[in-house]
């Protein structure tokens, strides 16, 4: 596009006037078509009408642009649209029956558009872009954090690969919007814009989530995971060795912790260093939690044993909440007399069920009361077999570990008293669950080091596998229902095999704090997508995971039909393709629009896009 200027001379008076001018190609050869006029255009001198041409040309192709939007610009851009849709009404009537060469028919640019497709009709359902403009953010940002989201719901990659993958498959036709110009220095400085607001996101994107699925908040399950770095990250504070969930110690972490409800809906998220522990988070998660949700009185607090700790307990109940927690094992080994009784009933998973195999649950509780608390003893068939499991792997790698240290001492290739003691607390360190039924001495005058296992306390071990017991305040519920409660909590440990997985969340290449954050943000606004899509198909029965819809939905496509016609034009038809019968049944259950996009018809002189350009109606 370019500016010309046209002087008109009417009597004595000599009038100018300035078009926006676009050269096209047609069967007669080139030719100049108006855009629009632009009046005097008197605030711009000559030597700037080209870079103002340039500007409008790339907001009126819908590309996005790092600068700060111009008014004129904008006034030029409303101008050529208003003039563009006198056109269009005018090509509305024109015949759409062509002949064609049949044996000419060619398609082009096919792109990937199911996945994208249901993560952007629930982006809409849950109005996350009228979250994000009531937060205050452009339609730029706004943009750019669809963008990211719907990369990491689709095919996370780091936003260095994001535009690529963005261009390679059908957001731009989805949405409407050119996006060849997205480069990554605009995503990274997207993070930086998002990170302040993001309580404020939290906030209004659960709220609008409570009413859209009616959800229950009389119950939060709080739990924490672990996530890693690539890099030494000494620009981030938080980047801290512990203890790893993904068993990568030898990379810095951040610890994540997440409050959701029980279907799965994130409440609240908070980011802590990789070397605190779980028990110290509870008070700050707790506070977090009350300033993004609503505080419902008489709500349940539900925490694994990791929290067991009476200042926590202490703390639940100030804060006006009910509590049902895993205890320690310290705790429950003071109940060995209770736990080799009898007593114990079976736990019915389904209690609706009709069919009788579908009821048994393997878990055997029975209740005790102490106090104003009911404490519920477990014994979990399943969990046997996995305690005894862990126990012997643990336990074989241990003596083996205390094998090789002991060769090591008795060839003298480690002497100093100092280091052996170090490598026995790096032992000790390595093996809790075991080293407590395992005796270690080391005898400085002989050199020597011993091991001897504690046959009594490995016993009390092994009577307890399966074991475990869970301490509540909620002398309401029968014990079959405090379980049921706990037991939610493996939708917390779900909904981070989801962030770890699917959306891949990790390993992080950031090395900033803020930017850190804001990427574990991001894949949390992913997740409440998933488990918005799985919650609406559950509502329907049908149990399926976000990961096999992608697959499913994979093979849904956008492509360029064309058609060359017997005019000697030829005419380029852009659409989704025919939905299959397991797409069409997908987008039914889940209340969305089998089209993916309007189509839209171009018309094409020797491989040149010409003046008539329309969308179908």
């Amino acid at each position: 596009m370019y500016i010309r200027k046209t002087t008109k001379k009417v009597k004595d008076k000599t009038y100018e006037n300035y078009l926006l001018v676009q050269s096209v190609m047609t069967p007669k050869g080139p030719r100049q078509k108006t855009i629009c006029s632009l009046g005097h255009l008197k605030p711009r001198p000559r030597k700037e009408w080209l870079l103002l041409a340039q500007k409008v040309e790339t907001a009126l192709k819908g590309q996005i642009t790092f600068e700060k939007e111009e008014p004129e610009v904008k006034e030029i851009v409303e101008k050529a649209k208003a003039f563009e849709s006198q056109e269009k009404r005018a090509l509305k009537d024109k015949d759409d029956v062509v002949s064609i060469h049949t044996d000419k028919v060619q398609m082009e640019r096919a792109r990937e558009a199911g996945p994208v497709h249901v993560g952007y009709q629930f982006w809409k359902k849950l109005k996350i872009d009228e979250i994000l403009k009531q937060a205050g953010f452009s339609e730029k940002v706004r943009l750019l954090t669809l963008l990211m989201v719907m990369n990491r719901l689709v095919a996370p990659s780091s936003e260095h690969k994001m535009p690529n993958w963005i261009n390679s498959i059908a957001l731009s036709d989805i949405l409407s919007v050119d996006l060849v110009s997205l480069n990554d220095d605009a995503l990274y400085r997207n993070l930086d814009k998002l990170h302040p607001k993001r309580d404020i996101i939290e906030a209004l994107l659960t709220e609008k989530e409570k009413s859209l699925f009616d959800l229950d908040d009389t119950i939060y399950l709080y739990d924490l995971t672990s996530t890693y770095f690539e890099g030494m990250c000494l620009s981030n504070p938080q980047a801290k060795r512990g203890y790893s969930r993904d068993k990568r110690f030898d990379c810095k972490q951040v610890l994540v912790g997440l409050v959701i409800d029980r279907d799965g809906f994130p409440k609240a998220h908070e980011i802590f260093p990789g070397n605190r522990k779980d028990s110290t988070t509870l008070e700050e998660m707790l506070d977090i939690l009350e300033k993004r949700v609503p505080k419902r009185k008489g709500a349940t607090v539900v925490v694994d044993r990791g929290m067991a700790f009476e200042d926590n307990i202490d703390e639940i109940k100030g804060k006006g909440y009910h509590y049902i927690i895993a205890t320690r094992q310290a705790e429950r080994n003071q109940y060995l007399d209770e736990f080799e009784k009898g007593e114990f009933h079976p736990l019915l998973r389904s209690i609706s069920s009709t069919n009788p195999s579908q009821k048994k649950s393997g878990v055997f509780i029975k209740k005790m009361e102490q106090g104003d608390e009911l404490y519920v003893l477990c014994i979990s068939d399943k969990r046997s077999e996995k305690d005894k499991a862990i126990r012997e792997f643990h336990e074989k790698k241990l003596i083996a570990d205390l094998k090789k240290l002991v060769k090591r001492i008795a060839t003298g290739r480690l002497k100093k008293e100092e280091k052996i003691y170090e490598a026995i607390a790096g032992i000790k360190e390595r093996y809790p669950r075991i080293i407590r039924y395992y005796r270690i001495e080391y005898d400085s005058l002989m050199k020597e080091l011993s091991y001897q296992e504690n046959a009594e306390k490995k016993s009390v071990a092994e009577s307890l596998d399966g074991s475990y017991m869970l301490r509540t305040d909620r002398t309401d519920m029968s014990d079959d229902d405090i379980w049921r409660t706990y037991s939610l909590l493996t939708r917390c440990e779900n909904a981070f095999r989801n962030m770890k997985s699917p959306l891949c969340e990790r390993a992080i290449f950031h090395q900033l704090e803020e930017r850190v954050q804001t990427h574990i943000f991001l894949s949390i606004l992913a997740y409440h997508l998933l488990v918005a899509i799985e919650k609406t198909l559950s509502d329907e029965a049908i149990h399926t995971s976000w990961l096999t819809v992608k697959d499913t939905l994979k093979t849904h496509q956008v492509a360029t039909v064309i058609l060359a016609t017997t005019s000697g034009e030829i005419l380029k038809i852009r659409k989704g393709v025919n939905a299959e019968p397991e797409h069409l049944e997908i987008y039914k259950n889940l209340s969305i629009p089998s089209e993916v996009m309007k189509p839209i018809k171009t018309w094409h002189s020797s491989n040149i896009v010409t003046e008539r350009t329309r969308k179908l109606l």
